[in-house]
C-alpha cells in the first residue's frame, strides 16, 4: 500500500490540475504492478472520462465495481462515467447504488440531481438537490441545480432564492450565475438575466448554453417581442382541434388567430435578431445562419408588403394574395431555423421552398385562390413544424 500511495496521490493531483493524460500514465504504471488496485481503476476511469473516452471509462468503472461492489466509491465513479457518456439511466442506477451505501455523500446527490436535469425530471432533480443541501448547505453547485429545477417547475420564489444563494456562496461559479440568469429570465428582469449570462461567459467563455440564453435575454428586453413571445407560447392549439372543424366551423377563426399570433411573433423575432446582429455591442453573439435567416425574413416582410399594396392599388387580386403568401413564408422559414434536428430542419426548409414556388406560380397564373391557399399553408407552418419535430425526435438539450 505504501508503494501505491505515491502514484495515486500524483494522479489525483494531476486530475485536479486538469491534466488527465499524465494522470493516466501514472495510473497505468500503478495497475501494471497491481492489477487489482480498486482506486487505481477508479481514478483511471475518471482520467479517461476527462479525455472524452467514454467506452474505456465505463470499462474501468465496471472493473472497479467488480472488485469492490460493497464500497460506495466505485458506484459513484461508475455514475460519473455513465453520465459523461450520455447514458442517464445507467448513471442514475449507479448513483443510487452509491447512495444506498453512503447516503451522507453529498456529491452523489449532486450527481443524481444533474442526471435528473439531463432527462428533464424536474421534481426528482429538486428533491435530490435538497437532499444534498441538507448535507452540504454551503455547496453552491447544489443550490444552483435546485434553482434550475425550481425554475423549470415554475416556482418563482424558490428558484430566485436558491439562485441568489448560489451566487452568494460562490461568486466565481459559472453554474451559479447561469442558474441566477435562468431564474431572472423566467420570473424577473431580462436585463438582469443578460448581466448574469455575460458573467457566465466571462467565467467560462466556451459555455454555449450561456450564449444562447444571453441572446434570448437581449431579445426579451424588447417589450413588443416579449409580449408576442408570451402570446405565442400561450396560444398554440393542438392537432386534436382539427376534429372540431366538421361540427364547429367557427373553430377555423381560432386557428387563424393562433397562426397570426405566431406569425407576428416570428416577425418580431426576425426584426429583433437583425437589430442585435447589426449592433456593434452584440453582433459577435449571433452566428451567421441566425443573422441570415433574420435578414431573409425581413426581406420577405418587405417584398410581401410591397406585393400586397401593389395588388390592392392596381386591383390585381392574384398579386395581392401572392403578397400575403410571401408574408406567410416567414412562419415556415423561422420554424425551420428553430428546429434542432438536422433532418427535421431540412424537411421544413424544403416545405418553405415549395410554398415559395407555389406563391410565384399562383401569381404567374393569376390564381388568387392558389395564392390564398399557399398563404394558409404558410401560416399553418406551426403545426407542420410540430409534427415534423415529433417525427424527427427533436428535443432541447440541457448542458449543466
Amino acid at each position: 500500500m505504501v508503494t501505491a500511495a505515491a502514484p495515486l496521490e500524483r494522479a489525483r493531483t494531476l486530475l485536479e490540475l486538469n491534466r488527465p493524460v499524465e494522470a493516466e500514465r501514472e495510473l497505468r504504471g500503478l495497475l501494471a504492478q497491481d492489477p487489482q488496485d480498486v482506486n487505481g481503476h477508479a481514478f483511471l476511469a475518471v482520467a479517461l472520462a476527462q479525455q472524452r473516452r467514454p467506452a474505456e471509462a465505463i470499462g474501468e468503472a465496471a472493473e472497479t465495481v467488480r472488485l469492490a461492489p460493497d464500497h460506495w466509491f466505485p458506484h459513484y465513479v461508475a455514475g460519473q462515467a455513465y453520465y459523461r457518456a450520455g447514458r442517464p439511466g445507467e448513471a442514475a442506477d449507479a448513483t443510487r447504488a452509491c447512495l444506498e451505501l453512503a447516503p451522507e455523500h453529498a456529491p452523489a446527490w449532486e450527481l443524481l440531481a444533474r442526471v435528473h436535469i439531463h432527462v428533464e425530471q424536474w421534481p426528482q432533480a429538486a428533491d435530490a438537490a435538497r437532499h444534498g443541501l441538507a448535507l452540504a448547505p454551503e455547496d453552491a453547485d447544489l443550490a444552483s441545480l435546485l434553482a434550475v429545477a425550481l425554475t423549470m417547475l415554475g416556482d418563482a420564489a424558490g428558484a430566485t432564492e436558491a439562485a441568489a444563494r448560489a451566487v452568494g456562496l460562490d461568486p466565481e461559479s459559472a453554474l451559479a450565475h447561469l442558474a441566477y440568469g435562468r431564474a431572472q429570465l423566467a420570473f424577473g428582469s431580462p436585463g438582469e438575466a443578460a448581466r448574469a449570462f455575460r458573467e457566465v461567459l466571462r467565467l467560462s467563455p466556451g459555455f454555449d448554453q450561456a450564449r444562447d440564453l444571453l441572446v434570448a435575454a437581449l431579445k426579451r428586453r424588447n417589450p413588443v417581442y416579449r409580449l408576442l413571445a408570451r402570446l405565442r407560447g400561450t396560444f398554440f392549439g393542438g392537432w386534436r382541434m382539427l376534429f372540431l372543424l366538421p361540427v364547429a366551423p367557427p373553430v377555423i377563426a381560432l386557428f387563424v388567430l393562433i397562426a397570426l399570433l405566431h406569425w407576428a411573433a416570428w416577425v418580431a423575432e426576425a426584426a429583433t435578431t437583425l437589430r442585435l446582429a447589426r449592433a456593434r455591442a452584440t453582433r459577435l453573439l449571433f452566428e451567421g445562419t441566425e443573422a441570415r435567416v433574420a435578414l431573409v425574413c425581413c426581406c420577405l416582410l418587405v417584398i410581401g408588403a410591397v406585393l400586397l399594396v401593389t395588388g390592392v392599388a392596381t386591383a390585381q387580386e392574384a398579386v395581392g394574395m401572392g403578397g400575403a403568401a410571401v408574408l406567410a413564408l416567414i412562419t415556415p422559414v423561422q420554424e425551420a431555423a428553430h428546429t434542432s434536428a438536422p433532418r427535421g430542419r431540412a424537411v421544413l426548409y424544403g416545405w418553405a421552398v415549395l410554398l415559395g414556388l407555389a406563391a410565384a406560380l399562383a401569381m404567374a397564373l393569376s390564381s388568387p385562390s392558389g395564392a390564398l391557399l399557399t398563404a394558409y399553408a404558410g401560416l399553418a407552418g406551426i403545426w407542420v413544424a410540430a409534427g415534423v419535430r415529433r417525427l424527427a425526435g427533436s428535443r432541447a438539450a440541457n448542458a449543466l
